[in-house]
């Protein structure tokens, strides 16, 4: 696939390299440029462009950026009509510890909302960027999961497909209301990794019976 990256920070670093080694061409913009830059000079199939050219023939866009930057920098990019747009972001407050949405929207509902008639799906979210840049491989055999939601069929079909890509295992979590409960799933990851000190190489999964 043509995928246009926004963000060039660990998240970033972790796509870019996990999304060249699976074939796909990726498009890197960032609010700093120089970074961008940097960041896909090291990775072949990986190209770093000002905002206003970096849609490019792109189908999918990744916003890998802060919440609060997310829509700015989506926007910034131009027309998103025909395109779908990936959301990892979650809404965490300053010390990573809670999050400054919930119950009744999630920060993909909001980003849906200013992108009117642009399919967008969370996905991503619970990944820290440790694991992301290490690959989905764990011991015993173990696959981290990318848990994604979306309200249109044909783009979440997209992020399965690109999950898969890159060795993930996809797990359909239904539509983007749902996203209320994946941005709490990754701010819990958030503190098995650093409240409890567990590490930043954890993933969440389910388990069930044969």
């Amino acid at each position: 696939m043509n995928i246009t990256l926004i963000g060039a920070g660990n998240m970033g670093a972790g796509f870019v390299k996990q999304l060249t080694q699976a074939g796909h061409q990726v498009r890197v913009t960032a609010r700093n440029l120089d970074k961008a830059q940097a960041l896909a000079g090291a990775h072949a199939g990986a190209t770093a462009v000002p905002a206003d050219q970096a849609l490019g023939d792109s189908s999918v866009v990744i916003v890998a950026t802060a919440y609060a930057d997310a829509v700015p920098a989506l926007k910034a990019l131009g027309s998103l009509q025909g395109r779908i747009v990936v959301d990892i972001t979650n809404p965490l407050t300053a010390d990573f510890m809670g999050l400054t949405l919930g119950h009744d929207t999630s920060a993909g509902e909001e980003i849906a909302k200013a992108l009117p008639g642009v399919p967008v799906v969370k996905a991503f979210n619970t990944l820290l960027a440790q694991v992301l840049a290490e690959g989905p491989a764990f011991a015993g055999g173990q696959v981290a999961p990318v848990f994604y939601a979306g309200d249109d069929e044909r783009a979440k079909q997209t992020v399965r497909v690109l999950a898969e890509s890159m060795g993930f295992a996809p797990v359909d979590a239904g539509g983007l209301k749902n996203a209320r409960y994946l941005e709490p799933l990754a701010g819990l990851n958030v503190y098995f990794a650093y409240g409890a000190g567990h590490g930043t190489q954890i993933a969440p999964t389910w388990i069930r019976r044969a």
